[in-house]
């Protein structure tokens, strides 16, 4: 079987919290594979995981992991969903783990991205190899183009091309995927927050009155850093974000096209054409 043949193994789908676990896992279905899902305890929704073959894991059971993905057959896995970076102490160390933390303490000293490459590199010298959802749904990506009724104005479009930069530029310190920029002014940079507390921080500096453009001004960017390993930790919107960046007083919402994963699409595109955003996917290199 070559690489451009689909294949029909069992997949493991290693899942954080949110929607998209199970986003991917329909996904997968779709395309006659099955989905098996290895759910993080604390961070894993039951209510998406248990409609699907699943197993319980904690963080750092990586001889348990390694153990049911050969019983399942899964030669391939991927990450997807919410994670916060538990502190090293924190996590459950099974024997395996053990063996390897030597390893895994150096993938620690970094940021997420060099984590989650550590962690990839660790699966696969066991034989799993780790693939990234566009792979194997690439239907949950946003789109290039404008997603609802509502349309990015010219100066918007500057806004997008300077967030852009602002990413780009900031690519090799590994820190958050997102910024907002109103009126030429970057007004936020996201780091270890997140983008939902990124915009809940520029809706209470606009009640403080430190941001003095008027509501309806400033675009959220999100965007992969330079070098990122596009097998997990891709950019991603849903209805919330859109929600939020509604409360922050934003104009819309730029994501790469691609590379950023949209979660409950016609949900979104619906909040964002009632909250009056636009929502557009847009090239990384800030083409139109």
């Amino acid at each position: 079987m070559t690489d451009a043949q689909p294949r029909h193994d069992p997949l493991a789908i290693i899942c954080g919290g949110g929607s998209f676990p199970g986003a991917v896992a329909e996904a997968v279905t779709r395309r006659g594979r099955r989905p098996v899902m290895f759910a993080l305890k604390g961070w894993a929704d039951p209510k998406v995981v248990e409609r699907y073959a699943h197993h319980w894991i904690a963080l750092g059971q990586l001889g348990r992991f390694f153990h049911l993905a050969r019983a399942e057959h899964c030669r391939e896995a991927l990450f997807i969903g919410t994670l916060l970076r538990p502190p090293l102490a924190q996590i459950r160390l099974d024997w395996r783990t053990v063996l390897l933390l030597p390893r895994i303490v150096g993938s620690f000293r970094g940021g997420d991205d060099r984590l989650l490459t550590g962690v990839a590199r660790i699966l696969e010298g066991g034989g799993v190899r780790v693939i990234g959802s566009r792979e194997v749904a690439p239907e949950i990506m946003v789109p290039e183009g404008v997603l609802g009724r509502c349309q990015p104005t010219e100066r918007d479009r500057a806004d997008i091309a300077r967030a852009l930069a602002l990413i780009a530029a900031l690519g090799p310190f590994d820190v958050g995927q997102a910024a907002v920029v109103a009126d030429n002014q970057v007004l936020a940079v996201e780091a270890a927050e997140g983008t939902d507390n990124l915009l809940l921080r520029i809706a209470e500096l606009r009640r403080q009155r430190r941001v003095v453009t008027p509501d309806g001004v400033g675009v959220l960017v999100k965007a992969p850093k330079p070098g990122q390993d596009r097998r997990f930790d891709l950019p991603s919107i849903g209805p919330g974000t859109i929600e939020n960046a509604a409360r922050a007083g934003l104009a819309g919402i730029a994501v790469t096209a691609g590379s950023t994963i949209v979660a409950d699409a016609a949900q979104a595109i619906a909040a964002a054409d009632r909250e009056h955003l636009f929502v557009v996917g847009v090239r990384e290199d800030g083409a139109r």
